[in-house]
């Protein structure tokens, strides 16, 4: 199902000035440079996101309306990068402690997007926040991983993970690889498959 059309609603700092919680959210979610400003803009075909050589640029949280052209409709949910943002201690501990409180309290999040980039795949900054979702997402949440900058690898690496990482989706949005295919899994995990 294609998107239709996207709108910024609003940014917010915390869970308190967020927009009512009224409809589906899918959390987009993943450490500084990883590529996440990149895949929205590509998995929506709009420049909701901006791109940024500096990691760490998105510090708010941003809400995205989104319809498909069935008129079905969800909220994208841009969170900040987590990792080596360049702020002080103390900026940094308070993002993290509204962010933690914003995917645990959220309750009409239904998917949690978490990218990882494809070329490190065992960091630990990763396997935390994978672990973490895991222990805290509700019976009707879901979480979805995708390796970013896939064409990166060689094949035989692409290969391996794929075996390894087999219900994950491997993109490129250099290539524009994969992102039908996310955008497809991003739809029916929300509403179904569709015929």
């Amino acid at each position: 199902m294609k998107i239709k059309s996207v709108k910024f609603i609003k940014s917010a700092q915390s869970i308190k000035d967020s927009i009512e919680p009224n409809f589906s959210e899918v959390v987009f979610m993943g450490r500084s440079n990883v590529g996440k400003s990149s895949f929205l803009n590509s998995l929506t075909n709009h420049n909701i996101a901006k791109t940024s050589s500096t990691p760490g640029k998105t510090k708010l949280i941003n809400f995205f309306e989104i319809i498909y052209e069935n008129e079905a409709k969800t909220i994208f949910v841009d969170l900040p990068g987590f990792g080596y943002a360049k702020v002080s201690k103390k900026e940094k501990l308070n993002w993290e402690k509204n962010l933690n409180f914003f995917i645990k309290n959220r309750f009409n999040i239904k998917l949690f997007v978490h990218l990882r980039d494809a070329r490190h795949p065992n960091l630990d900054i990763d396997k935390n926040v994978n672990e973490y979702l895991n222990y805290i997402k509700k019976g009707d949440q879901q979480i979805l991983t995708i390796w970013t900058k896939s064409d990166k690898l060689k094949q035989n690496q692409l290969a391996k993970m794929k075996k390894e990482f087999s219900d994950s989706i491997f993109i490129s949005n250099l290539k524009k690889r994969g992102i039908e295919e996310a955008n497809q899994k991003i739809y029916s995990l929300l509403f179904g498959n569709y015929q």
